[in-house]
Formats: C-alpha cells, sequence, structure tokens
C-alpha cells in the first residue's frame, strides 16, 4: 500500500490549487476507516500538520490555513484532496499527505507548492 500525492505547482499569490493523494493498493474498507492528513515542509523548518480528515469526516485545521484551505476525501476512490485558495507565499512548501493504514504509518512522497508574489 502507498500513499501517491499529487497536483502541486507554480502559482501567483491569491490563487488556488488542489492537491489529491490516493491510496494505491488499499481496499476500501480499510481507506475508509482511516484518519488521513495533510502535512508541509517548508525549506528548513519543521514538518507540520495542516489539516486532518477522519473516517466520519470530521476535519480540522492549523490556524495559518483556516478559511483557506479545505480538506475533504472520496472513499470510493481512495483519494484525500486538500483545495488550497487564497494561496500566499508564506504557504510555499512541499506537502505530504500520511495517514495509518494496515497498522502502519505511510507517507505520500511530497508535492511542491511555490507561491509566486
Amino acid at each position: 500500500v502507498q500513499l501517491q500525492a499529487s497536483g502541486g505547482g507554480l502559482v501567483q499569490a491569491g490563487g488556488s490549487l488542489r492537491l489529491s493523494c490516493v491510496a494505491s493498493g488499499a481496499i476500501l474498507s480499510e481507506f475508509s476507516g482511516s484518519d488521513l492528513n495533510w502535512y508541509r515542509q517548508a525549506p528548513g523548518k519543521q514538518r507540520d500538520l495542516v489539516a486532518s480528515i477522519n473516517s466520519a469526516g470530521a476535519v480540522t485545521y492549523d490556524e495559518a490555513v483556516k478559511g483557506r484551505f479545505t480538506i475533504s476525501r472520496q472513499n470510493g476512490k481512495k483519494k484525500i484532496f486538500l483545495q488550497m485558495d487564497n494561496l500566499s507565499p508564506d504557504d510555499t512548501a512541499v506537502y505530504y499527505c500520511a495517514g495509518r493504514l494496515y497498522g502502519r504509518d505511510l507517507w505520500g512522497q511530497g508535492t511542491q507548492v511555490t507561491v509566486s508574489s
């Protein structure tokens, strides 16, 4: 089972991006019962939790992104998403999806988001 993130890119300040993460190799019941997260790591900084969604669909956000980012999941496709609006240069980072499936902590490979001013 792997988590594969995609959707990053270069965008101007004020723009939007939508990140996706698919759990390849996971069965539906395992995926739908898992809590899943988006993290980000800016150059020279620690990796921070950005948003979480649990198996019931409840969501939480870091204060820095609340009101601008939206996490969601589509269990049938074994995917989670991060809709990022009104981006600022401070959002520039590598974004990772992560979750615990099959008793293991899994991380995606990361997708680069760069916001120009």
